[in-house]
């Protein structure tokens, strides 16, 4: 008998539980916490807590905290430490599999961008998807905008409104959860496209972005420096800030300079779970 299938909406509804103990546990996984102070953490009994969990990220909570010592061990050896100081518990890969994201790039002209949406229509709507609601905003060549509803609908809404001041915008909620099956339950292997209205600047770091593959991480200098020049770090993250499309374009894979996770427009915490949830499945 095949497993139930975990819906978008049980996982939007986990989605705060899961982040807060990814949080604890990404600063406190050497000590390796045990199941049941994870699993208070969330308020949970232990046995529903591992299920939740395990859903969620695609790995138990032990295999989780294992993924974290291997990655942090396999760093140590390749700066030239030894098997017995870089020792981990090995053999705990996860097991979910990997989709490959295709993405059609489509962008307009600087001369669309500038018309701050006068002329074109989108529908809008509000449905469930990994990392919590999602807001969509669907063109019609393709999806605009991908946010997420903090701290609310509204306010998500007027974030993405804001852009495009002088377009037209009808509601539609059943689209956007056609949109949020697509890209979250059944991307298959057709191109999701993208209708992007910004600078040749912004376009230019959006499809630097694209490039940097799932489960891996860069810089924003590293950006900077194939786009450009190292100088303009600054300019390639207020580029990186400027992502409409969250996920898609995955600017959650971009850090600081020292590693931290910083900088992320719909918080650090969403930005954690993205890279947990890639990492997993790697």
């Amino acid at each position: 008998m095949n497993a139930p299938t975990y819906t978008l909406d049980e996982a939007s509804r986990d989605y705060p539980r899961v982040t807060e103990v990814l949080e604890y546990v990404g600063d406190n996984w050497r000590d390796h916490p045990d199941l049941d102070t994870l699993a208070t953490l969330a308020g949970l009994s232990p046995h529903h807590f591992q299920r939740v969990f395990s859903r969620w990220v695609g790995l138990s909570p032990k295999k989780y905290i294992n993924a974290l010592a291997h990655g942090t061990a396999r760093e140590a050896m390749a700066d030239g430490a030894s098997v017995l100081d870089a020792s981990f518990e090995a053999g705990l890969s996860g097991p979910g599999r990997l989709h490959d994201l295709f993405i059609a790039h489509e962008a307009v002209t600087p001369g669309d961008a500038r018309r701050r949406g006068r002329g074109l229509s989108f529908r809008w709507g509000l449905a469930p998807t990994l990392f919590g609601p999602g807001v969509f905003l669907i063109a019609p060549r393709g999806l605009s905008a991908l946010a997420f509803a903090d701290p609310d609908e509204a306010s998500a809404f007027a974030d993405l409104e804001a852009r495009y001041p002088a377009a037209e915008f009808v509601r539609d909620d059943a689209l956007a959860r056609e949109w949020a099956d697509r890209i979250f339950v059944d991307p298959g292997d057709k191109p999701i496209p993208l209708a992007l209205y910004g600078t040749p600047w912004q376009r230019q770091v959006w499809r630097a972005l694209l490039a940097i593959p799932a489960g891996a991480t860069t810089t924003y200098k590293s950006i900077a420096e194939k786009v450009c020049t190292p100088k303009a770090s600054r300019a390639v993250g207020a580029a990186v800030g400027a992502n409409p499309i969250s996920w898609l374009i995955p600017c959650h894979r971009v850090l600081a300079g020292n590693g931290k996770l910083t900088g992320y427009h719909w918080g650090v915490e969403r930005k954690r779970a993205m890279l947990a949830y890639e990492a997993a499945r790697r």
